[in-house]
């Protein structure tokens, strides 16, 4: 039996997760996986003189309150190792101190920081060389948006999660995955991009050594060890960014023609929560300029793969719609929201969920039905027709996204592997089936952190492979299949949907 810690930060919340592993002798043909959440803390943004920034020590803190009751278990843990969003970043000073404040990637500073940057280097260039898909929030746009001074100053620049694993053991050192999402990275150099750091005049002594996703970065700190009562156990950088850990639990069978192209996938993946991010499993970046302007994105996985993806917004508009409802005195739980939409007339309305005013937080049901009124539409006013044209809306942006996915690899997907806490809601794992017209798979819940662990002991030599991980999850984890009814309707509400994307060109 073998025990494992993660940790895992999302931008509503973080926690430490005990993942506990057994009968692996014959590399998981019939072993289990459990996790137990140990402790789960909010993560609640500052905000200050009109910025918004995370309240790292705070975070810490909690961590370390985690810690503690992990050791209060008596269990001989293996390992630990964190994950996190991708794109920000913490700063740390010569002596190793953290620097504050560490900026949220809702902090309206890329507004500047995106033309400062693009004054300096093209759009173009900067796919080419990082293969990244242009977001406003971009590490790189919001480095450009930093005080140069402030950077000089600094002696080392870590991803959130990269951060976290040095904190934790004194290493200092970043996983390709989290620097994947900065647009500083080079996926075919699998290095930093020195043209763009010069480019941009940021200071190359910030950008940390690299190392590959499953590494031993050191063992947890004698001062942490003494602060929570642990043992000094290894300090794991497996997939740093959440989604190349959730990827790594997606339970996808390999495709039955062992002769298949893997250029050619037949299979998706959704990893769904406060962002929706679709896309394939690849064993190169995809850096055409129709890759580029449909927007995609190339970010690395374990054993450098490549995951062509979208960054699409997603379950964010639901908590923000919910928060304003709580702010008014009507506190909704998710539950209760998913039966008030799927009691709601469908195609009532439709939204753009990538329109750029529902990025920002605060008023998202007001913003909703503005969008509804400008484009023509009645704009739904009670709950539940508020949550039913965001999730019909999602669905058929999740349809708009896989058809690209299909344009730019010349194949078709066969199936569609949904995980994360959206894997949990089944009226959108319905919408999505019958707007795609194929069968979604839904679950695991909890598979970023699964994969964290996972990646563990793939790093540990406990699993031999990535497959035989992705084998024990098929075996000891349900999910659940949503088969497609398609329907006039969908052809009709997909035709009123694109003329929203033709309107924006």
């Amino acid at each position: 039996m073998l025990h494992h810690l993660a940790i895992d930060l999302g931008a509503e919340s973080g926690r430490l997760i005990l993942g506990t592993l057994d009968g692996l002798g014959d590399f998981a043909a019939s072993g289990s996986v459990t996790l137990t959440e140990l402790h789960r803390f909010p993560n609640t943004p500052l905000k200050h003189n009109g910025s918004l920034h995370w309240n790292i020590p705070q975070l810490f803190a909690e961590l370390k309150t985690g810690l503690r009751r992990a050791a209060e278990l008596k269990l001989p843990i293996a390992s630990i190792s964190t994950d996190s969003w991708g794109v920000d970043y913490l700063l740390f000073d010569p002596a190793g101190e953290l620097m504050s404040p560490t900026f949220h990637y809702r902090d309206p500073r890329h507004q500047r920081g995106e033309p400062a940057a693009l004054a300096k280097v093209s759009r173009e260039t900067i796919f080419a060389e990082t293969g990244i898909q242009h977001m406003a929030i971009n590490t790189i746009f919001q480095l450009a948006a930093e005080d140069p001074a402030r950077l000089q100053r600094a002696g080392r620049l870590l991803h959130i999660a990269d951060g976290f694993n040095y904190l934790l053991s004194g290493v200092a050192a970043q996983d390709h995955s989290n620097a994947s999402t900065s647009q500083l990275y080079n996926p075919v150099t699998r290095a930093w991009s020195r043209r763009l750091i010069d480019a941009l005049d940021l200071p190359p002594h910030i950008f940390p050594p690299l190392v590959p996703c499953g590494t031993r970065l050191g063992t947890l700190t004698p001062a942490l060890t003494r602060e929570t009562g642990l043992a000094e156990i290894p300090v794991l950088a497996t997939c740093s960014h959440d989604t190349g850990a959730a990827v790594a639990a997606v339970p996808a069978q390999p495709n039955a023609d062992i002769s298949a192209d893997p250029t050619r996938p037949d299979w998706a993946y959704l990893s769904s929560g406060t962002w929706s991010l679709m896309g394939v499993e690849l064993p190169a970046p995809v850096l055409t300029e129709n890759c580029r302007q449909l927007n995609f994105t190339n970010e690395i996985g374990h054993g450098n793969s490549v995951r062509l993806l979208k960054n699409i917004i997603g379950l964010w508009l639901v908590q923000e719609c919910r928060r304003d409802w709580a702010q008014r005195g009507h506190d909704f739980d998710y539950a209760a929201l998913t039966q008030l939409a799927a009691a709601a007339p469908p195609f009532t309305a439709l939204i753009n969920p990538a329109d750029p005013r529902f990025l920002a937080p605060d008023d998202m049901p007001a913003k909703i039905a503005a969008f509804c009124r400008e484009t023509g539409q009645p704009a739904p006013t009670e709950p539940g027709a508020v949550i039913r044209c965001i999730l019909e809306s999602l669905a058929l942006l999740y349809c708009r996204t896989l058809r690209q996915i299909e344009q730019l690899l010349g194949t078709r997907i066969q199936r569609l592997h949904i995980v994360g806490g959206g894997s949990k809601n089944a009226l959108l794992n319905q919408l999505t089936a019958d707007a795609l017209e194929i069968p979604v798979h839904a679950g695991p819940v909890e598979a970023t952190a699964l994969g964290n662990i996972l990646l563990q002991s793939l790093t540990l030599g406990h699993l031999p492979s990535l497959a035989a991980a992705r084998a024990l999850v098929r075996t000891a984890l349900a999910t659940q299949i949503f088969t497609p009814q398609p329907s006039a309707d969908w052809v009709s509400a997909r035709a009123r949907f694109e003329k929203f994307f033709a309107a924006a060109k």
